[in-house]
């Protein structure tokens, strides 16, 4: 959509808040890769996902800066919990402090590890869960979560249309394409779950695991 169209689209949704979008010009302005975070639109959209499903606890990979935790966090009752793991350590310093100092604080559990890895020793059954990390490893990511999440669940992985990348042919040896593809690919063939793209921002698949 043009910036006309989507400046239209947000003027017609819920405002992210002055502590959100004081985090989302801080990531742009001190991160290098500032355009990762999530963002107004598909922050609101989060947090109406964790509305309607009410999850009690919520997985994340890719934790960045903390925006999408925040915004899937403020759509939680008091009783739930975002669990979300960041690979990079060198993140922490930047984004702990914008998650302890937010209003939501009591309901996000920011750990940096590598969820692949430290995700089951939790012992945990997500109600929901949100992909956002390594492009290259998806379908792994996606293999390990699974078995914890419940029957029912939802999973939501992000970056799926990767800019277009995943249907352009200039792309076909750039590492990162090839797993949202392979993701995309393997999702699709799988019998446990059922899927829709959905063409926001970046591209957004919603899964749910079938009861």
């Amino acid at each position: 959509m043009n910036s006309e169209l989507e400046q239209y689209v947000l003027s017609h949704t819920e405002p992210e808040g002055d502590y959100l979008y004081r985090l989302w010009r801080a990531t742009n302005i001190r991160t290098i890769h500032g355009r990762m975070v999530s963002g107004h639109l598909q922050g609101r959209l989060l947090k109406m996902f964790v509305q309607m499903i009410q999850p009690k606890n919520i997985l994340e990979v890719g934790t960045f800066s903390g925006y999408s935790a925040i915004c899937m966090a403020e759509g939680l009752g008091s009783d739930g919990t975002v669990w979300t793991f960041e690979i990079n350590d060198e993140m922490e310093d930047f984004t702990r402090p914008w998650i302890e100092n937010s209003p939501v604080a009591d309901r996000i559990r920011f750990i940096i590890g590598d969820a692949n890895i430290e995700a089951p020793k939790l012992g945990i059954t997500f109600d929901m869960a949100f992909i956002d990390g390594d492009k290259r490893t998806y379908v792994e990511t996606y293999e390990t979560i699974l078995p914890l999440l419940r029957p029912g669940g939802f999973l939501l992985a992000d970056n799926t249309l990767w800019d277009g990348h995943v249907t352009d042919t200039a792309y076909d040896h750039d590492h990162q394409t090839q797993g949202i593809r392979r993701f995309n690919d393997h999702i699709t063939a799988d019998l446990r779950v059922e899927q829709i793209i959905l063409p926001l921002r970046d591209g957004l698949t919603i899964i749910r695991k079938r009861p």
